[in-house]
């Protein structure tokens, strides 16, 4: 099809205006008026045109070799300009840049104003067509670039070192192309978004695998399988759109699990809210283990908070009575996110926690399981894990913290292959073990959990099944309590659910 307008694409106009020889006056009429009144017309439309410009340079804060431009450029080879630009300044009118000649592949509209950085767009040395938008055509807002410059002072993402918000933290207000400069590449593993919503990628300047992070605490990125692998994040504009499949997990409510058993066994008790009199609930001085999600939870001996208090962080906790509360937590409650906890209040560190709980509004798809694998406890013996005081490092007990990880259904859960070091990484039943045969080790005494085993007749039992399987074309693997049957339940990322 030919295009015989100045603007070809979604939105079209017509070319810049000239006068119509329709509308030369015929008869008596002043020719000198009426030619300076032609080149007045001529000369308006032609001086709003030039006013219309962008200038591109070889190097960031508008540095380097530079190319400025009044008309369309299909193709920035010709002017030995291809892939090249690191920084823009719009004036005028709106321009659109493309990553591939004739204004093809992926583009995005800059509005008037200085672009220091075309890295923050993803677009740095990416850029072979640009050409100006005329002010009549509407653009629709996901393609807008951020505007330069700007950014919205109640938006803010803050990374932590390690799942719960724990360890070190780095906090950002504006985009970020590249994490390695702050020093803080690869190794966010749990996260607070306030504000807006946040685009977090795989690889620098928004490339790779990227998902947006909705406002909210997100206590373990391994969840997205984005576990210590983002390198570059951005605020989203409030009116960006976005496909309901970019979207990570909605972060769910903080909650606590108690079991009347150690180890993860016998009556449960859940709340989302806090109870000043576990009476009520018929589980006052019942519980023996618990399992935390989402906050900090407070557990005292005693009714509306009073008596011994100890915080619990996101995790499982095996054996209350390690920290001399089996059978005796009366009341608990949620700690406020920013409330600050002296150390000597908080129990020993936990085993890491799979949540695989539904979030709002997920959708639920039924993935092949491909291979099965029951992993086995100790072969014909009856094993039990009793809790110590030890003063040295000690070989990491596996058995022993495997069994403490086997609490419900999906232990853990690692996208791809599934090597040792994405099972250590992601926090499932392997993981559990080595974590839990690490902590304390730092030269003081503390306790661990040591395996005690008698043989008995019957054989060995599974410990937990090792199962994979395939959705969309990727392959999964998963940690489970008891064994599957043809498929497994997934979100729209692939993850387990219950």
């Amino acid at each position: 099809m030919c295009c015989t307008t100045r603007w070809c694409g979604n939105a079209q106009t017509t070319p810049w205006p000239t006068p119509s020889l329709d509308a030369i006056p015929t008869g008596d009429v002043d020719m000198k008026h009426f030619f300076g009144l032609l080149l007045a017309t001529t000369t308006v439309a032609f001086s709003t045109q030039a006013m219309a410009q962008a200038t591109l340079y070889a190097n960031d804060r508008f540095a380097g070799q530079s190319l400025r431009m009044t008309a369309q450029v299909p193709s920035l080879q010709s002017y030995n300009f291809n892939d090249r630009a690191s920084s823009i300044v719009v004036v005028g009118n709106r321009w659109e840049i493309c990553e591939d000649d004739g204004f093809r592949g992926r583009c995005t509209v800059l509005r008037p104003g200085r672009y220091d950085a075309l890295a923050d767009l993803g677009m740095e040395d990416g850029i072979s067509s640009a050409r100006m938008i005329p002010a009549n055509v509407r653009i629709d807002d996901d393609r807008y670039a951020p505007l330069p410059g700007a950014t919205q002072a109640a938006s803010q993402l803050t990374f932590f070192e390690r799942d719960g918000f724990q360890g070190r933290s780095y906090s950002t207000t504006g985009q970020v192309s590249n994490l390695r400069r702050t020093g803080f590449n690869e190794r966010a593993s749990s996260a607070v978004v306030a504000g807006e919503r946040w685009e977090v990628c795989e690889e620098n300047r928004y490339r790779g695998q990227c998902m947006v992070l909705r406002p909210g605490r997100y206590p373990s990125l391994a969840a997205m399988g984005l576990n210590d692998d983002i390198s570059s994040v951005r605020a989203l504009p409030r009116s960006a759109r976005v496909a309901d499949n970019r979207y990570a997990p909605l972060p769910v409510v903080s909650q606590i699990l108690f079991y009347e058993r150690e180890g993860f066994a016998g009556r449960t008790f859940t709340t989302e809210t806090p109870l000043d009199n576990l009476q009520r609930a018929g589980f006052n001085d019942r519980a023996s283990s618990a399992v935390v999600v989402g906050e900090r939870w407070e557990v005292c001996d005693d009714n509306r908070f009073r008596g011994r208090c100890v915080v619990l962080r996101p995790g499982r906790y095996a054996s209350l009575g390690a920290m001399g509360l089996n059978d005796r937590i009366t009341s608990v409650r949620a700690v406020e996110r920013g409330a600050r906890i002296d150390d000597g209040r908080y129990a020993p560190e936990a085993l890491p926690v799979y949540d695989s709980r539904r979030r709002g509004g997920e959708r639920m798809h039924q993935a092949e399981v491909t291979s099965v694998r029951a992993v086995l406890a100790t072969s014909g013996q009856r094993c039990w894990v009793e809790r110590e005081q030890v003063q040295n490092r000690a070989p990491a007990n596996v058995p022993a913290a495997i069994a403490g990880a086997v609490i419900g259904g999906i232990l853990g859960h690692q996208v791809g292959n599934g090597t040792g070091q994405d099972v250590a990484t992601v926090g499932g039943a392997v993981a559990g073990a080595a974590l839990g045969a690490n902590i304390g080790r730092n030269g003081q005494p503390t306790t661990q959990d040591v395996q005690r085993c008698e043989n008995v007749a019957g054989g060995a039992q599974p410990a937990y099944w090792d199962v994979s399987y395939n959705f969309r074309g990727r392959d999964h693997r998963v940690q489970m309590a008891s064994a599957p049957g043809n498929t497994v339940m997934v979100n729209e990322q692939g993850e387990p659910r219950q």
